[in-house]
């Protein structure tokens, strides 16, 4: 992963991407590159165009977080609470009606 963040960084600088220049940029940071792996990623990319990955990535579907006061709409949220209310509102019978 971390030499994909490595070939991420030297494409935004527009540095060619190769095997020297990400290992380097791995050492730079502390971390001992997988030769094969960085040998087959950058073999990987000579083929593609990471800015239509790139923007293909950022067009594609995000999940939404659901908003933090529910996620139904406001009529219907005030709807459930005038049921609410309604059902409070009853005198309770029988035995309920002791407690």
């Amino acid at each position: 992963m971390e030499s994909i963040y490595a070939a991420l960084l030297l494409h935004k600088a527009s540095k060619d991407v190769t095997e020297e220049a990400v290992d380097k940029i791995l050492k730079a940071a502390g971390i001992t590159g997988d030769k094969a792996q960085i040998t087959k990623l950058v073999a990987g990319l000579k083929e593609t165009d990471i800015d239509a990955i790139l923007a293909s990535a950022a067009a594609g579907p995000v999940m939404a977080a659901p908003i933090a006061g529910g996620g139904a709409p406001a009529a219907a949220r005030g709807k459930a609470k005038k049921e609410e209310k309604e059902e409070v509102e009853a005198e309770p019978t029988g035995i309920g009606s002791l407690f």
